[in-house]
Formats: structure tokens, sequence, C-alpha cells
């Protein structure tokens, strides 16, 4: 029996499939399409030629919540809210990335105002009713989003965090009343305070539910279709599974899906070369992804915001989000001229219909592919392992637009291409890296997706880390690291209270309560056996009168205030440099994450039979190398390496998933794992 994974992506969907008998690992890959996506993960599996009846697990990842978002294709959605607060997603927040941009938008709220609804009730901060709920209200509601052909509704009221009773009430009524109409109260995606951000994270929930029901749905009857007969998870953003039925009923919590799980595979990698300290990079055909992992630790913070950017507030999504920074840069960006005549790759994407020009799908745009492939990186004849054969002439008709725009040669333009791309790159690292205070020297690189091996030693060079490591199957990385990651539920209760009223067994008591939860909805889960449960607590505190808070981690055996206290100085200080003994503190969120040990791929040593740099080799080619100029570099096969291999730039090392050059100056090494070191 096996363990598959499928992840899709903006230009391919990548299957991953483990055999927990012979611990063998099989990949394949096909192109997206994006009009049925069933479709590309039906061709990856029978590609694969994986026997459906031997599949005893299934998890999926991929692009469906946030293309609907950044895109707008979600459902139409009212929005009902305590009496007096109908424009909480108009009024949003007053600070803002750039205090003295004049041309400063609010973005728009995702739902009008015409479909913003109040209800008279009122609880407050510490879950006592100060006016009854009156349903009657709801009654106007309901006719209104019947003329208006409503698809989803979001609940948000005040207090509901502390006393979700009304909201509970107001679901209930709606539900009944509007059958076929999706429902999302706000308590049941997230308990942790902010009016505006769980509003807006109940409003994106509701917006995007119907989608992914209904494509859900679909995948899991196509599946079935064709033999399966397993448990169904999904890839959460938090960097852990979830059962499908779960998952359609907060589809929030998949916003990054796909990428969560390569950050997961980035610390197995890390683990396993003994590096806890790991800078992870994803390139893939639409986007390039970057996170950092310290400690050995994912980062994960429920202070992400959708669509922001240095100029622009975003949306902000109050679910558990593994930290990343991602930017619209891959290797089907289109280059283009602005009105003004400057340069610029993404974010737009050709995605994988008709997909980049040297495709031969009908694509016209020049991409960051088709530059690979005109300064010599890609073999026009070994493209996703010679499945696709790449017009070079295309490439260079596309790439004729940005020559004539910058008066050079084609191979100019795509040089020019190429270095753009990477300085996007570079201030996406340095986003996550420099500007928050880490040392990139004191970090290796781990690179993932098909485009982050070709980009990998110039991006590392051009960073500073001391090591970049290729894993196996760069080009399936987000899939692979699926098959590495456990089902797990984040927890949150804000409790706001003072330290001097807070006591242990207040703290435990809290606790005991988000475990109870954590294990009824556990006993739900297909997968996971009693026993299996592993549970990590944090509390977030602040010094009073600050808005921010710092989460301490905090061990329930031997539990105190003053311990807690004690580790709340320490860690505000390491944050913030500074620390305020004599200054009363608030606790403010209880938080609890709550994971399933399962089976994980075992990563065997190579095996060296039939490998040699002999059998390796593959002669030389002309490849340019940015700002190191043409050279003739030697290609050799991955899969031939041996473990123990080391050789010197310029190189091309190919794969199927994905090629890797490594500079003139820069070294390559085979480690015992098949993983390849560029330093």
């Amino acid at each position: 029996m096996g363990r598959l994974a499928s992840d899709i992506g903006g230009t391919f969907t990548d299957l991953v499939y483990f055999d927990e008998a012979s611990g063998e690992l099989k990949v394949e890959k096909s192109l997206t399409t994006p009009k049925d996506l069933t479709l590309g993960v039906e061709d990856t599996i029978r590609l694969a030629q994986v026997e459906p009846e031997k599949i005893d697990f299934f998890v999926h990842g991929g692009t469906t919540v946030i293309n609907a978002i950044t895109e707008r294709k979600g459902a139409k959605t009212a929005l009902v809210t305590t009496a007096g607060f109908r424009d909480v997603l108009e009024i949003a927040r007053g600070n803002r990335p750039d205090l003295y941009n004049l041309n400063f938008e609010k973005p728009v709220p995702f739902v009008p105002r015409r479909l913003r609804f109040e209800v008279r009730e009122r609880m407050d901060a510490a879950g006592n009713e100060v006016e009854p709920l009156t349903l009657a209200d709801l009654d106007a509601v309901v006719e209104r989003c019947r003329a208006e052909n409503v698809e989803a509704v979001a609940i948000q009221l005040l207090h509901s965090y502390a006393a979700p009773a009304h909201e509970a009430a107001c679901a209930e009524y709606l539900r009944e009343k509007l059958p076929g109409v999706a429902i999302t109260a706000s308590h049941e995606i997230t308990r942790e305070w902010r009016e505006y951000e769980r509003a807006n994270t109940a409003v994106l929930n509701a917006y995007v539910q119907p989608i992914v029901q209904r494509y859900f749905a679909s995948l899991e009857g196509s599946l079935k279709g064709q033999g399966l007969d397993c448990p169904f998870a999904a890839m959460q953003s938090n960097g852990g599974s979830t059962s499908f039925e779960w998952a359609k009923a907060h589809p929030i919590t998949l916003v990054e899906s796909g990428p969560s799980a390569g950050v997961n595979g980035a610390a197995l990698v890390g683990e396993l070369c003994g590096e806890e300290d790991v800078i992870y990079l994803d390139i893939g055909g639409t986007t390039a992804k970057c996170s950092v992992i310290e400690g050995a630790q994912v980062q994960v913070t429920t202070e992400y915001k959708l669509e922001w950017t240095r100029i622009n507030p975003g949306y902000p999504v109050k679910v558990p989000v593994v930290d990343i920074v991602e930017i619209g840069t891959g290797g089907g960006s289109i280059a283009w001229f602005d009105r003004v005549g400057t340069l610029k790759v993404g974010p737009v994407s050709a995605g994988s219909d008709p997909g980049p020009a040297s495709y031969g799908q009908g694509g016209r745009e020049p991409t960051v592919t088709d530059a690979k492939l005109l300064t010599g990186v890609l073999d026009p004849n070994y493209f996703a392992g010679g499945r696709i054969t790449l017009d070079v002439a295309a490439a260079e008709r596309a790439m004729q637009k940005v020559a004539d725009g910058l008066g050079g040669t084609v191979e100019e333009a795509a040089v020019a291409v190429l270095r753009l791309a990477d300085a996007d790159m570079i201030n996406a690292l340095k986003l996550v890296s420099i500007q928050r205070g880490h040392d990139p020297r004191d970090f290796v690189l781990v690179v993932g997706g098909g485009g982050g091996a070709m980009h990998a030693a110039t991006l590392g060079r051009e960073l500073g880390v001391r090591e970049i490591i290729i894993p196996l199957y760069p080009g399936y990385f987000s899939a692979w690291g699926m098959l590495a990651t456990e089902p797990r539920r984040d927890f949150v209760q804000t409790a706001l209270t003072r330290a001097d009223d807070m006591t242990a067994a207040g703290v435990t008591e809290l606790f005991a309560g988000l475990q109870a939860e954590a294990e009824e909805y556990f006993s739900a889960q297909d997968e996971v056996e009693a026993g299996q449960l592993n549970f990590e607590f944090g509390i977030d505190l602040r010094y009073l009168g600050q808005e921010h808070s710092v989460t301490v981690p905090t061990a329930l055996d031997g539990l105190s205030v003053g311990g807690i206290l004690h580790d709340f100085h320490i860690a505000h200080e390491r944050a913030y440099t500074f620390r305020l003994d004599d200054t009363p503190v608030e606790f403010v969120n209880f938080r609890l994450t709550a994971t399933a040990r399962v089976p994980r791929p075992e990563v065997k040593p190579l095996n060296g039979d039939g490998r040699s740099e002999a059998a390796a080799d593959k002669g030389t080619r002309s490849v340019h190398y940015g700002e190191d100029g043409r050279h003739d570099a030697r290609i050799l096969n991955r899969d031939l390496l041996p473990p123990g291999f080391e050789a010197e730039g310029p190189l091309v090392v190919e794969e199927p998933s994905a090629n890797i050059i490594v500079h003139p100056g820069q070294k390559l090494r085979v480690d015992e794992l098949g993983f390849l070191h560029i330093s």
C-alpha cells in the first residue's frame, strides 16, 4: 500500500507516490488544466501508472483558494454584523504600509455595502449579554439575499470570540432559511479577537466556500471513480493536513496550501543535513515563495495578509499560515514594458494554457522559461524529461519584442529578463532574512520548484548564504513535502487578563478546554488513532498599553505565572531589544497546536549501483551565466551521479523536473542522500 500526494500549481500538476512496503518513490508531472483541475490530477495518476487500489491515503494541495480570491472569481457574498457595525470592512485599519503615499487607495471590500446587513444584539468582551438577539431582523436579510441571488453569507458579531451563542443562533437560522447557501460564522473559523480581521476572514471563507465545495466534490468523485477508496486529506496553510470534509467548511485555511508543504519539506531537508537555520525558496511557474526556518522551527503566524505590498495594506486573514513572502515571478512570468518604457517581469504569467512561447501551444509573449532556453540553460529536447520539446524559434520570436525595446540582441534581451527576475527574487529573500534581522551567512538556502533549482546558484551567491542545497525531486517539492506532513490543527482563545489576576489554575483550565476541542476534532479524522496526538502550548503576552504581543511557549508541567512572565521578558527583549520589568503584563491569547503522528517517507542513502561520473557525463553546452558571461558548461545527468561526487563550475545538472546550474568558481558536491550542495 502507499501514500499519494498531489499538488496543483499555476503551470504544472505534480504527483509523488510513496510505496510503504518498498520505500520507493514515484514522481510524475502534467500540465495543469485550468478549465477542469481534476483532469490534471487524473493525468498524473495515469502517467505514474499507480494502481488506485494500492493507495491507502491521498493528500492534495493547490492554488484553488488563493486564485479565486486574487482573480475575484468567488461567490456573491453577504455579511451580517451587529447593529451599528455594518461598515467594519470599509473602515478597516487606519495604519498603512506607506504613510506618506499620496496615491494610496483603500482595498475594496469583498462585500459591497448593499449586501452588508445588521442585526440587533450585543455581547460584551467578558461574554455577558448586553442586548438579546433579535432573530426577526434576519427575515429581511433572507429576502434580500434571495432577491440578490447571494451564494454565501458571513456572520461576524461583536465579541463572538468570547461568546459565540448569538452568532451560532444566527448561523442556524440562516442555514434553515437559505438552504444551498454557504453560511460562515466567524467563531467557526477563529476565536481570536480583532473585529475587522475576524470579519474579513469570515467573508473570505464564505467567498470561496461554494467553489471549494464544488471542486472537492468533483475531485473526490473523480478519484473514487478511478478506484481510490481511502481517506482524502487537504493540505492546510498551517503546515498540516485535514480531511476534505473539514476543509470544505473552512476553505480559507487552504489559502497557502501548496507553499506551506514546501516549507515543511525544507525543514526536513535541513534536519537530514544537520542544519537548523534554513532559508527556503520555491520558484514555480507563476510565483516565487520564500520563508525562514530558525532553530528547526517553521514559523506560523495569524497576522497573514493577502495582497500585502509596501503600498497596499492587503486583506487580513486571521487563521494560522506558515510565514511566507510571495511574489509574482516564476518560470511563466511574462516580460513586458510599462508606459514609460521600463522592462518588467511578471506578475502576469503565461500559466499552462497557452504557456511560454517555447511550449508551442500558441503563447506569443516572452517569459522567464523562454529566456532560460535562449541562454542555453534548458535543453529543448530534454524538458520535462523529454516529454515536451521546446520550440527555440518561437522563443526567439517572442523575445524579439524585448530585444527591440532594449535596442539589443535576442540573447541580451534574455539575459536582461533573467537578471530582472533574479533581482525581484533577491528582494523577496532579503525581506524574510536581512529585513527581519537575520544574517544570511548563518543560513543555508534550500530550494524547491523547477525554477528554484535553475536560479539557486545565482540567488544564493547574491544573498551570501553558507551553502545551497537542492533536495531530491525539486520540481515536485511541495508534493513531496505533503508526504512529510502530519495532520494538524491550531486552536486559539482570546482571554485578555492582567497578569496580577491570572493564576496557574486559570491557565491550566483554559488549555484544558482547548485540548478537549482538539481531541474531539481528531476523533473524527479517519487516519488518526488514539495515542498519536502531540500538543504544544503557547501564550501571547504584552506589556500594558502595547498593541503587539509576543508568543511564549508554555509547558504545563510545573506551570507558574511567575515562570511565564520570566520567559516573556526574555522573549520580548530578544524580539524588540528591550524589556520593561516594572510594567504590568497582560495575557492575551492562549494557543494550542495539535498534531498527529503518521508514517512519513524515509529518505534512504543513495544506491551507487550504475552511478558513476562517466555515466552521468552528457557532454558540454554553451550556457550564458549572466554576469559571468557565456561558458562551455559540462552537462551532467543527476540520476547517474554517484554519492561523494565533486566538481567545479561551470556545470548544468539535468533531471526530468529541473535543471541546476553551477557558476564558474562554485563547487558542486553530492551527499550520501543524493542532495546537491553548491558552495
